[in-house]
């Protein structure tokens, strides 16, 4: 079996060359780079992970707890992390959080036992114990679309990458505005989670930008989840002045809402227009086509990794917050016309 001493003979470089490609602990010259990189694949060396684990007290791996990875948005944040995180050569464990926080903080902790270098989670809505073992084994850690600690003037206990939530949602609301509609309501999250607060605080504020009452039975809970949603959206159509417009706060509550207006016989947007946080890919596949906003996803889940890897490599540097912008997808289910396609005639 070869060695690093052998890859080094063949490279024609030090032993310790081989050892930074290899652990990307200083920047080596491309060309050296490359002699090493063509001398492991020509004699098939295999670095020996455990060994250097034991030495350098890294595994180059990385948890990841994210719940519903079925839902095409988290996956598409796993695609992003499971990239990133191979380019810098770093191994990926996953776990399912189930947004349960007894089972959150039990499948962090089997990650953390499994000597992963640090962790990257969605938090549950109540992540208290989550953040209490964090803090007291000193895991590096990442929140990932979930953010903690948002008070104003407060600094984060973590690093946090999110998208933004309020902005966007404000965007649906004064589209449905400007299309006239004077009763809106809004299918929200799961309640405690932050991307629920922020989308309605988003709400609220696209209200206001329309000049138009905020009225509390507008707004329900959809749990987050498609069942959640169906019955959130017969809760608004039951009202005694039901909206005329919906605005949807994740892509499996869409799905919902849809099951409950079709139940009802609806159709959008003849009887009531929808927008919906969240694009997905069958998004413009739909009759009509979902108007909504679409998050950076897969960006989403490269920066979390590139963030990790940033505060492993400087243990002490104050935490922060970063947002990523979101697009607005305009297309037809919020009433608006099928705009032409570019190169044809209107």
């Amino acid at each position: 079996m070869p060695t690093m001493a052998d890859v080094a003979r063949s490279a024609g470089v030090s032993v310790a060359t081989v050892s930074h490609v290899l652990n990307g602990t200083r920047p080596v010259l491309p060309h050296t780079r490359q002699a090493v990189l063509d001398a492991i694949d020509e004699l098939g060396y295999t670095p020996n992970t455990l060994a250097r684990s034991l030495v350098t007290s890294r595994t180059r791996s990385i948890g990841l707890a994210v719940s519903a990875i079925s839902n095409p948005y988290f996956t598409e944040i796993l695609q992003g992390v499971e990239a990133a995180a191979l380019e810098k050569g770093y191994g990926l464990l996953i776990a399912d959080p189930h947004d349960d926080p007894v089972h959150e903080q039990r499948v962090v902790r089997l990650l953390h036992e499994r000597r992963v270098d640090g962790v990257i989670v969605a938090p549950s809505a109540h992540p208290d114990d989550l953040v209490a073992y964090l803090t007291r084994h000193a895991v590096p850690t990442v929140l990932l679309d979930r953010a903690v600690d948002t008070t104003a003037g407060t600094t984060p206990r973590f690093d946090q990458v999110c998208a933004e939530n309020a902005d966007p949602t404000a965007r649906l609301v004064t589209h449905l505005a400007e299309l006239g509609h004077r009763r809106i309501g809004l299918v929200a999250g799961l309640p405690g989670l932050s991307t629920t607060g922020e989308r309605i605080n988003g709400y609220r504020y696209g209200l206001a930008a329309a000049g138009l009452p905020y009225d509390e039975r507008l707004v329900v809970h959809g749990d987050s989840d498609a069942g959640g949603a169906e019955r959130a959206t017969a809760r608004l159509l039951s009202l005694a002045a039901p909206p005329t417009a919906l605005v949807s706060a994740n892509n499996a509550m869409t799905i919902g809402a849809l099951r409950t207006l079709r139940s009802r016989g609806l159709t959008v947007p003849g009887d009531i227009a929808l927008c919906c946080f969240d694009d997905f890919a069958w998004a413009d596949l739909f009759s009509p086509r979902l108007t909504a906003v679409a998050q950076p996803s897969r960006e989403l889940g490269a920066t979390a990794v590139r963030v990790l890897l940033e505060r492993l490599a400087e243990p002490e540097r104050p935490a922060r917050t970063l947002r990523l912008p979101c697009s607005f997808v305009h297309r037809t289910s919020c009433g608006c016309p099928e705009e032409p396609e570019k190169g044809t005639v209107a």
